[in-house]
């Protein structure tokens, strides 16, 4: 998958939001759970999108595709986040957390939990506390 994907509609954001959350689905599973009615071949057609723009892959069970995201919601949501913190930081991921931080996004356990798992990753890559 291709590290800049391209943006999602509305419509595609809503159905990889059920992909992720219950794939691998059905298109037919996918037109019963969205929030407004839709043909099956409108959904079939944005699966297809969705494919083609490297967020869903797709298996074949007899003759029915079946659609699961082709990455993590946390994978492609990090890549997000690193284009906005290029494009508005200079590639700072430190001025952006201090940003939240400031603008008081972030609550203390939120924090906690960030350090926690900060420390952790610098543990597992061997990386010495500073």
């Amino acid at each position: 998958m291709d590290d800049r994907l391209p943006d999602l509609g509305d419509l595609e954001h809503e159905v990889m939001q059920l992909v992720w959350a219950h794939g691998p689905l059905t298109a037919e599973i996918v037109r019963e759970r969205l929030s407004r009615r839709l043909k099956e071949s409108t959904v079939r057609t944005v699966l297809r999108r969705l494919e083609e723009k490297g967020y869903a892959n797709h298996t074949v069970d007899g003759r029915t595709y079946v659609y699961q995201a082709a990455e993590p919601r946390a994978k492609v949501a990090a890549k997000a986040v690193q284009r906005i913190v290029d494009w508005f930081c200079n590639g700072s991921i430190e001025e952006v957390l201090v940003g939240m931080v400031d603008n008081k996004m972030l609550d203390q356990q939120q924090l906690r939990t960030l350090a926690d798992q900060v420390a952790k990753a610098k543990k597992a890559r061997g990386v010495k506390k500073e």
